[in-house]
């Protein structure tokens, strides 16, 4: 899939890491230089400018974007960004600090496909919005868990399985399920997975190579 993130700071560029890190496709829009550069020195494409302004982000190309997160310190530009993202198509991923008072959060949360706090879930929590997963259902997580996203391949073992009767390692837990490009869900009780469904899982990080071994079967080996 392919991702625009408006802002390369910390949370930014942490969340660009672990989509890269699964494949996905990601662009980078941060109006600092420095940071600019640095995202830039790990590889990543990135366009300099505001992330508030069309004229910038119509540079990512964001007619072929699957989503848009604004993921800056500025309420104001992350919401700008999501705004347009969401006239291009994209789902809207909008980063907002826990202290912001509830009608303030309800007047852009009503707007915007995921709310993310960072300061809680940080990255991780970022990357699974974008990737359309309801992460609400955890609590906390540790240094020690993942949150990973698998696309089942049509020939996977698991496809014709109820989401539920799924085996995975003690360690590991699925606990969101999507159709396709369809948004991702706490999974129902006979939700039945089909060749193309996404399954996000939170694992030990020991685990997540044999849970996707598990779900992608031939495909998982040949990729590794």
């Amino acid at each position: 899939m392919r991702f625009v993130i408006v802002g390369s700071g910390r949370v930014g560029l942490r969340t660009a890491r672990i989509l890269q890190e699964e494949g996905h496709e990601v662009t980078l829009v941060e109006s600092d230089a420095e940071k600019a550069d640095r995202a830039r020195d790990e590889g990543f494409m990135v366009v300099e400018g505001d992330g508030a302004s069309e004229e910038i982000l119509e540079q990512t190309d964001l007619a072929t974007a699957d989503a848009v997160a604004g993921l800056t310190g500025d309420l104001n530009v992350n919401f700008a960004a999501c705004m347009i993202g969401k006239h291009y198509g994209c789902r809207t991923v909008l980063r907002i600090d826990e202290d912001y008072r509830e009608d303030i959060y309800h007047k852009f949360a009503d707007d915007v496909d995921e709310v993310v706090y960072p300061e809680r879930l940080g990255a991780a929590g970022a990357k699974t919005a974008l990737l359309g997963g309801n992460f609400n259902v955890i609590a906390d997580l540790t240094e020690e868990l993942q949150l990973t996203t698998v696309v089942v391949p049509d020939d996977s073992p698991v496809v014709g399985q109820q989401v539920s009767a799924v085996e995975v390692p003690e360690n590991a837990r699925i606990y969101a399920h999507g159709h396709g490009r369809e948004r991702m869900t706490i999974p129902l009780p006979n939700a039945t997975i089909e060749g193309g469904d996404r399954l996000a899982v939170i694992a030990d990080r020991t685990a997540v190579s044999e849970v996707r071994e598990r779900l992608q079967g031939e495909a998982a080996g040949a990729a590794d």
